[in-house]
């Protein structure tokens, strides 16, 4: 890579994808409060945008009505930029989402993102109840993507527009695609949307990914050249010791999700040893991969090495840290080392 190409992380724009994690212990009153307050703060750190996801039936993340908490924060904060990481399209009608974020987009002009993603967000029995049938599925999206973009762009459409979104229609909200693997990366480029991947859960397809969206890429009247956002998890401390102790949360969601028995996140362990097996252990040090641990230094310069790898536009953080207070601390001493830089 010449220097000529090489991207500092002060950079780029760094955001915060949030899953409102419920902890153990505690209540979704709770996990809502600290939400809007880690919103809050890293606005006023300078974070660029603030993203929630949708997921269901699972102990451990608040976030399931995904729209109401987005509308939440935004009413809570001023400047930065609002949205979805992401609404699982298959799990709704595209008028309905078209309508929630034009009410979004018509309350908080301008500041409100609509990231989708085509996987259901949940397991099938829950998709089930959500959707009532399930003869709709991922192969269906590109088709659901045409319908709400129509209604939001109704010059889109063959002829007349016999079904509008009001509020929605005629508004100038930013569409994201949102993958874990190559599907979204063809279809964003194809587009000519901004493509978000979640590298922070599949880090193995993150680079196959950013070259397929990059290699498909057409202008389009929304972007003229690819623009793509990578996640990762983060968690920054005083020390390095201090984080590695803060991170067993995170590795003790990971845990159960491959056992198949979710929980609210759980406070830090001193060890991991002897909570999971040679091959458990194995298998999470792989899924986290794109996961950055340690004192600002330590977290500087694996985010730049990540950087470098990726080529990202921009960069979105996911801390799963049980506290609180040590939560915003991670983002205060991120915040500190982009300005750094």
């Amino acid at each position: 890579m010449s220097n000529r190409n090489k991207k500092g992380i002060s950079d780029i724009p760094f955001s915060v994808l949030d899953l409102a994690p419920l902890v153990e212990g505690g209540t979704a009153s709770d996990s809502f409060k600290n939400t809007l307050d880690l919103a809050q703060h890293t606005e006023k750190w300078g974070y660029n945008r603030y993203w929630l996801a949708e997921h269901h039936n699972m102990p451990g993340i608040a976030s399931s009505a995904t729209s109401v908490v987005i509308g939440y924060v935004a009413g809570g904060t001023s400047k930065i930029r609002v949205g979805s990481g992401g609404i699982m399209l298959p799990n709704h009608a595209p008028l309905v989402i078209a309508e929630q974020f034009g009410t979004l987009e018509s309350m908080y002009p301008g500041r409100i993102d609509l990231g989708l993603g085509r996987a259901p967000g949940t397991d099938q029995l829950t998709a089930h109840a959500l959707r009532r049938e399930l003869s709709m599925s991922g192969d269906e999206f590109p088709m659901q993507l045409d319908e709400l973009r129509t209604y939001l762009n109704p010059e889109m459409a063959d002829g007349n527009m016999k079904v509008r979104a009001i509020p929605g229609e005629g508004l100038k909200i930013p569409i994201w695609l949102l993958g874990s693997s190559g599907f979204s990366a063809r279809l964003a480029g194809r587009l000519g949307l901004p493509f978000a991947f979640a590298s922070h859960f599949s880090p193995e397809n993150t680079l196959p990914a950013l070259e397929l969206y990059r290699n498909t890429f057409t202008p389009s009247e929304v972007l003229d050249e690819p623009y793509a956002m990578v996640g990762a998890n983060v968690v920054a401390a005083d020390t390095d010791e201090e984080a590695e102790l803060l991170a067993t949360s995170l590795q003790q969601q990971f845990l159960n999700l491959i056992r198949g028995t979710p929980t609210p996140l759980k406070p830090p362990v001193e060890s991991m040893e002897g909570l999971w097996s040679p091959f458990e252990k194995a298998t999470i040090d792989k899924q986290l991969r794109t996961t950055f641990v340690g004192n600002p230094e330590t977290v500087k310069e694996k985010l730049q090495s990540f950087l470098d790898e990726t080529q990202a536009d921009e960069i979105i953080i996911n801390s799963q840290i049980y506290d609180h207070q040590a939560r915003l601390r991670s983002f205060e001493l991120l915040s500190g080392v982009l300005k750094k830089n």
